[in-house]
């Protein structure tokens, strides 16, 4: 029976994969977050940034899983904090579980901020340069080379490179959530929707693909490749989101574009990711069109 540690179950991408996984006969799910979250009895609240080796080897030590997923993340905040979670604790995770779990698989989220900048019309395939343009992307890139090191140093570790992720719940931090919390607003206050450039392309895959992309990790068999791109292997633009909720959610108002944006995504105007190798190595494809991403996520944030 697989016994599985889910750390960072209270985040957007956790829910989707506790979920998924406590939906699977005969998996012994156990979580960890920051928060107390709803997680069931055998809940531990853990910051794994803060944690420390000790702290994490003596849980690992006490859980022994054979499975260990890693959704906890900053993607948001100043350096030291994203250096904390998205560095240190994937390095002391990975350090605890040497030590003490060797025989254990270790399933990390990355992200497409990590690539950064590419060229334009090419999808992105795992052997592209990484060459982040920002804090996050950075951190985020320096969590996964310690995973990669444990790979090398005999870890049975992957890491799903997660893109653009959408669905419900998606937080008021992602573009998405942020588009959502915009319409909820002028819809109430008869307002216009006032937003930033909407011609950056990006590759965007459903929150329930990326837990099901997780379910097919545990499921198959070690890998050779350290990483994994998690997309839905189409390029998007954020104008084609934004008129999609707009259609959804019925609102009659004016969309107002800014000429000004965020430097992060001025400085990457266009991702999209290359599936073929997580098609090949796991024979996982997206399953979930945009069109009912979009509408679970508007269904979902107009329920809260």
């Amino acid at each position: 029976m697989p016994r599985v540690l889910l750390i960072g179950a209270s985040g957007f991408l956790g829910r989707h994969v506790l979920t998924a996984l406590a939906a699977e006969p005969g998996m012994e799910m156990h979580t960890a977050s920051r928060s107390a979250f709803g997680g069931g009895p055998g809940h531990v609240e853990l910051d794994l940034g803060a944690a420390g080796t000790g702290r994490i080897g003596t849980l690992l030590a006490e859980l022994a899983p054979n499975i260990v997923v890693n959704c906890s993340g900053a993607t948001s905040g100043g350096a030291a904090e994203l250096a904390a979670t998205n560095i240190t604790g994937p390095g002391d995770l990975v350090a605890a579980m040497v030590r003490h779990v060797p025989w254990a698989r270790l399933i990390h989220l990355g992200s497409a901020a990590e690539y950064g900048r590419t060229e334009i019309g090419l999808p992105i395939s795992e052997s592209a340069p990484a060459l982040p343009v920002g804090e996050y992307g950075l951190s985020k890139l320096a969590g996964t080379r310690l995973v990669m090191l444990g790979h090398a140093a005999g870890l049975d570790s992957l890491v799903l490179r997660v893109f653009n992720p959408i669905g419900p719940g998606a937080p008021a931090v992602s573009l998405p959530g942020r588009l959502v919390a915009e319409l909820v607003r002028a819809s109430a206050e008869g307002d216009e929707v006032r937003l930033g450039p909407l011609d950056s392309v990006r590759d965007f895959v459903d929150a329930r693909d990326v837990a099901r992309a997780v379910g097919a990790a545990i499921s198959g068999p070690p890998q050779d490749e350290a990483v994994l791109n998690v997309g839905g292997g189409r390029g998007i633009s954020v104008r084609e989101i934004v008129d999609g909720l707009v259609r959804i959610s019925g609102f009659a108002g004016r969309i107002v574009e800014s000429s000004e944006g965020s430097s992060r995504s001025a400085a990457v105007p266009w991702q999209q990711a290359d599936i073929s190798a997580i098609d090949k190595r796991l024979s996982w494809q997206p399953e979930f069109e945009l069109a009912t991403s979009l509408h679970d996520l508007w269904q979902e944030s107009t329920w809260r």
